[in-house]
């Protein structure tokens, strides 16, 4: 994004409201400005002094009116950062996220949503849960954890589950989302918040990443399966 395009709309601004949607943070701004805001794999937002140092991979700084500075840190630079101008927000949808699926927590996202959407599929459910046409925010481990706990192979068909089965699904892919944020998310290899703490919802894992260890329902060995790549 052009610096003169971030000076333009952000100098002066006042933050109102940060909010999420999809993979993107929306940092809504009172001229009607949105800074939005993308980590990919690595990218870290963390709030410092203003006289502190920066690190090596500090892309973005963003000087606030109370001594501190917001920073984009972003080692392997797959992250973002893109602004909207005033009036254009209300467009988002029909833009940035015309092709994204609704929010698991939205109340159209339902058992219902899923099977109509599913019908004649032939992709394993996993893969199609974590399709964000589908739904926006089902990753690798959310699906797993899901899955498992709703009591779904991860490789049957799509298309071959019940309304019934799908409605359980979307209600254990809530409860594993809200247990997930109330941990402060997954720290498996650097993923740290905005204070530099990691999240511990990986002490919690019946699944993921316990390939060999004893499932925690039958006490039989868990297998890893490749799909998707």
């Amino acid at each position: 994004v052009p610096e003169t395009a971030l000076r333009a709309s952000l100098t002066g601004a006042r933050i109102t409201n940060v909010r999420r949607r999809a993979k993107y943070l929306l940092i809504d701004m009172d001229n009607g400005s949105v800074l939005i805001v993308h980590l990919g794999m690595t990218g870290i937002l963390g709030l410092f002094p203003s006289a502190a140092g920066l690190d090596v991979h500090d892309h973005v700084r963003w000087s606030l009116d109370n001594g501190y500075e917001l920073r984009f840190n972003d080692t392997r630079r797959f992250g973002s950062v893109q602004i909207v101008g005033p009036g254009q927000a209300e467009t988002l949808e029909q833009t940035l996220f015309k092709a994204t699926g609704p929010e698991p927590f939205a109340e159209h996202f339902d058992g219902l949503y899923l099977y109509k959407l599913a019908q004649k599929k032939q992709q394993p459910v996993k893969n199609f849960i974590m399709d964000g046409r589908v739904v926006a925010g089902v990753g690798n481990i959310y699906a797993n954890e899901s899955l498992f706990s709703a009591g779904i192979r991860p490789t049957r068909k799509a298309g071959a589950i019940s309304r019934k089965r799908y409605s359980l699904l979307v209600d254990k892919i809530r409860e594993v989302l809200s247990t997930a944020i109330e941990c402060g998310g997954s720290t498996i290899s650097d993923f740290l918040d905005a204070s530099g703490t990691s999240g511990y919802f990986q002490i919690h894992f019946n699944v993921y990443g316990r390939k060999n260890q004893p499932c925690p329902i039958c006490s039989s060995s868990i297998r890893h399966v490749n799909l998707g790549g």
